[in-house]
């Protein structure tokens, strides 16, 4: 049973039926906003609680900073304050009077205060509170917030106008210190990518007149929609001494010499779930990889004889308190039995909207014989929708199951990155043909029309208006650099840099 709007026949409806097929969000009455529901923040927390796990392994501890920043601290840094200039949401007011039956903003503020953006500046601020020595050196902090940007084009979870993020943000005390902090996150975040949410990417640094506003580089890792977009699935900053400089973070070294901080920022948000779906989901709704699936198994009782009524849901939740019992993953099992009173066709087709991993479903001549019917959500080997087993070789076999659906679904999505990105475009009319007239999505066989293309760039000024004309990204400078010299691919001129080019979200 297809989604209304399928991938070829409609890409971007189709994302935002799988959405709502799914239960996972809704447009809000506040606008450019989104309401994010019980399955779609379920996955936000497993994302959250691993990566937080990450985090913390790798030395930084939790925090939070104010969501409402001095409008003067941006003013310390240009270059920041007018990357974000036009996203930015100002408070000029408090309070509210009834004047004439309406609301009216009554006390202007001393000084505006931005809804934060991000939060360099503010932690800037109080970092250069809590360094004074190189022994207060390094500050390794992040935290778990939301976020605001005036985003005119709002959708959802890839952009709206508020979102929920980890930005985490460090201090050290010397330039290669600081720099390996940031590589450092950016594996952390290839780690979550790739093992937990089965989504490859490509790791790389940003041009520099993509990067982050006053950073020195800016390090990402961009992963491959179905459709052959990217999506910039996360950065990670090396600040050098810019905002230390703006904001007087001043510690003495080991010489007894005062200087500047050096310092890092990275970050992810609920931009991941979108990216999720357009690696995973398929034409029936959303597929979920099991180590972010908040729940693994579900369990549905089949009540064709209603006298077996109490029968079924005592073998039921025997089976459930059984699987609960296991782990995978290094977690207990995550298992639901859904009793709700509706028929259970509509419970097994909403589970399949929402991409649990594996549906069970129990009935009288289950429970007689003692076996278990399953359904696989992405359909592993071919087994088709339902399959049998006994109840101990289910039981002995779920955690299997659940790391052949894992790395099935990394495979999947492998598979797709490595046969559509483009190496063998070597010239600027080749690379002008095919992306003309690229606005379709997918064939008939789920192969993108317009994917990624791996080819020369020049690094000269005049090409980036050349980008905007054609309506591409350089999405990233690859770290795997081959150092040949070939035709940059936007001038026409004598390049070696390496670069992904691409279409984006």
């Amino acid at each position: 049973m297809s989604l209304k709007n399928t991938r070829e026949s409609n890409y971007p409806e189709w994302y935002q039926n799988v959405i709502t097929a799914a239960d996972m969000a809704e447009v809000s009455s506040s606008p450019g906003c989104m309401v994010i529901k019980p399955w779609g923040y379920g996955i936000w927390e497993r994302i959250q609680r691993l990566l937080d796990d990450k985090i913390k392994e790798t030395s930084h501890e939790n925090c939070y900073f104010p969501m409402f920043i001095p409008l003067s601290f941006f003013q310390k840094e240009a270059e920041h304050v007018e990357g974000f200039a036009k996203e930015m949401a100002i408070v000029t007011h408090s309070r509210l009077s009834l004047v004439d039956g309406k609301l009216t903003p009554a006390s202007p503020l001393d000084e505006p205060l931005v809804v934060r953006p991000t939060s360099e500046t503010i932690i800037a601020d109080s970092f250069a509170k809590w360094v004074h020595s190189y022994r207060d050196l390094p500050i390794m902090i992040n935290q778990w917030a939301n976020v605001v940007r005036w985003e005119m084009r709002p959708r959802l979870f890839l952009r709206t106008r508020e979102f929920l993020w980890q930005e985490g943000h460090t201090a050290h005390s010397s330039f290669e210190e600081a720099e390996h902090e940031a590589e450092t996150m950016l594996k952390v975040y290839e780690d979550l990518c790739v093992n937990d949410m089965a989504m490859p990417v490509i790791k790389g640094k940003k041009p520099d007149f993509d990067k982050f506003p006053g950073a020195v580089t800016t390090y990402c890792i961009e992963a491959m929609m179905q459709d052959g977009r990217a999506l910039q699935a996360g950065t990670s900053h090396f600040l050098g001494q810019n905002f230390a400089k703006s904001a007087n973070i001043k510690f003495i070294n080991t010489h007894n010499e005062q200087e500047y901080a050096y310092t890092s920022s990275w970050g992810v948000s609920t931009r991941l779930i979108g990216g999720l779906i357009m690696t995973h989901a398929d034409d029936e709704g959303m597929c979920v990889p099991p180590k972010l699936a908040p729940y693994q198994v579900i369990i549905i009782p089949i009540l064709k004889d209603k006298s077996k009524t109490d029968e079924i849901f005592s073998y039921a939740e025997k089976l459930r308190n059984t699987l609960k019992s296991l782990s995978f993953a290094g977690e207990k099992l995550r298992v639901k039995f859904d009793n709700r009173p509706k028929e259970a066709i509509d419970k097994m087709w909403e589970w399949t909207r929402k991409g649990a991993p594996i549906i069970v479903e129990i009935g009288a001549k289950d429970l007689e014989k003692n076996m278990v019917m399953f359904r696989n959500r992405i359909h592993i080997n071919d087994n088709g929708w339902k399959n049998f087993e006994s109840y101990t070789d289910f039981c002995n076999s779920i955690c299997d199951k659940l790391q052949n659906i894992q790395t099935t679904m990394l495979h999947r999505a492998q598979h797709l990155m490595e046969n559509n990105i483009i190496t063998e475009i070597r010239s600027k009319d080749d690379f002008e043909a095919y992306f003309t007239n690229a606005n379709t999505y997918l064939n008939q066989n789920h192969k993108p029309k317009v994917a990624f293309i791996r080819g020369k760039w020049c690094e000269d000024e005049d090409t980036i208006e050349k980008l905007k004309e054609m309506r591409i990204n350089i999405r990233c400078i690859p770290f795997d650099q081959t150092g040949t010299e070939g035709e940059c691919l936007l001038s026409g001129r004598k390049a070696t840099l390496d670069v992904i080019y691409a279409r984006s979200y």
